[in-house]
């Protein structure tokens, strides 16, 4: 996907994505546990990491502004990222806004002597990239379309074959930065049928972040993760090391071994009431890009305005459960 974006990888770039708090992300994963299951949605799914996510966040934002604080502010906006990711959203009770693992991204930078280092040769200070809301091309508030929210999305697309390579660089190739109704900048496009069929695959990724499979997974790990936190076999701050080194703590120990091989085997999901049955909400994440002079797409696409509204009219409050 890289080459998409950029078809070099600047030098600054590279320098900060090869510290250490940038290489531990290597091995957190952008499906955030799910793909350990044996849910076949989640089988034979691609590596995607949150430090792949990063590098193609960064290189969007190269592509479009040029500007070595925004991009590096989308470098780094994942470093704080915990082991299975959201999980921890649903650990820490924050599963309907998934805003909790957003905290401590300052106070990582700034422990990070590499690339504090670079900050200082470069002239750049902490507070000019340690928040990329800041900058509305990398990142602004849902539903518009930003470079955080365009990576993801675009990498899923391929990644659970909802679109071709050559189809999802179509479209990205069709976006350009201009000013949306408020005034502010934001990445756009000029087409409406191109923005309407980018717009009802991106739907499709969203069915799957909320997916029964994927709720009752993310769910059942937090439960899992929150039991051996209790029995100490976890430690909190574990969290926030690599995906493997918390799995080979879990695997140290006979119980948590056990629970996790459980896990590992789901590969079933059943709607209804059933001992150890659990209702499991989640945020809906959905994009409505803007179509330059004209608006947003749901206004313009009855099409995609009546998708989107059966997507957000869709109830989430069925009991699952999971086998193997």
């Amino acid at each position: 996907m890289w080459k998409i974006y950029h078809s070099l990888i600047p030098d600054f770039i590279e320098a900060i994505a090869a510290t250490p708090a940038m290489q531990r992300l290597k091995d957190v994963g952008m499906h955030c546990g799910c793909e350990y299951t044996s849910f076949p949605m989640f089988t034979g799914l691609d590596p995607y990491s949150r430090y792949k996510h990063s590098v193609g966040c960064a290189l969007i934002v190269w592509r479009f502004t040029q500007d070595k604080r925004q991009t590096i502010a989308a470098l780094l906006h994942d470093i704080a990222t915990p082991t299975f990711a959201h999980v921890v959203d649903f650990l820490n009770g924050d599963h309907m806004k998934q805003e909790s693992t957003e905290s401590g991204t300052a106070t990582l930078i700034a422990s990070s002597p590499e690339i504090m280092t670079r900050f200082k040769e470069w002239g750049i200070s902490l507070d000019e990239v340690a928040d990329y809301h800041q900058y509305p091309i990398a990142d602004n508030d849902s539903p518009k379309l930003s470079a955080d929210r365009l990576e993801y999305t675009l990498s899923n697309m391929v990644n659970y074959h909802i679109a071709p390579l050559k189809r999802v660089q179509h479209w990205f190739e069709s976006l350009k930065v201009g000013k949306n109704e408020e005034g502010e900048d934001e990445l756009m496009f000029s087409d409406l049928a191109i923005a309407e069929s980018f717009s009802m695959a991106a739907l499709e990724t969203s069915k799957i972040y909320i997916a029964d499979e994927d709720r009752f997974a993310m769910q059942t790990l937090a439960e899992l993760l929150k039991k051996h936190i209790e029995r100490n076999v976890l430690a909190v701050a574990d969290l926030h090391k690599t995906e493997s080194e918390v799995i080979a703590l879990l695997n140290g120990d006979e119980e948590a071994k056990k629970d996790w091989e459980r896990f590992k085997a789901l590969s079933r999901i059943h709607r209804g009431a059933h001992t150890g049955a659990k209702t499991v909400r989640s945020k809906k994440r959905y994009i409505n890009p803007y179509v330059e002079g004209m608006g947003r797409v749901k206004d313009l696409s009855s099409t995609y305005a009546q998708a989107l509204n059966q997507f957000m009219e869709a109830p989430l409050d069925e009991p699952l459960w999971g086998e193997s």
